[in-house]
């Protein structure tokens, strides 16, 4: 007779972190790279947060923001937005010329609708 025990290994299956693309309505984000096709050129190297005085200051952090908006993931990005000082300093160093400004003026504007 064997006796079965009950093993814990230590780790457990979890959840994929995978984003459903399909499920998250992508309008505004459409919209927005109508407007501002430069900001298809963004290579998410993490320059804007580095220099960002507002992000020092609070947890603000542009490239989440702008992750959160390619994805069609809304909720929550506006607000962030609000904390942006625009002061100019990610535009200043982005290594691709993007002008963060209008990116964040454009990106309120069309949020402010939803």
């Amino acid at each position: 007779m064997a006796i079965e025990r009950s093993i814990n290994w230590g780790y457990s299956i979890s959840r994929p972190r995978a984003v459903d693309m399909d499920a998250n309505e992508h309008e505004a984000a459409a919209r927005l790279l109508r407007k501002l096709p430069e900001l298809q050129a963004c290579i998410t190297c993490g320059s804007c947060v580095a220099t960002c005085t507002a992000g020092n200051l609070t947890e603000f952090n542009f490239r989440m923001v702008h992750t959160l908006v390619r994805r069609g993931e809304y909720k929550g990005a506006y607000d962030e937005l609000n904390k942006c000082m625009l002061c100019g300093k990610c535009r200043l160093v982005c290594p691709r010329g993007i002008n963060t400004r209008a990116v964040v003026m454009a990106v309120k504007r069309i949020l402010g609708e939803y």
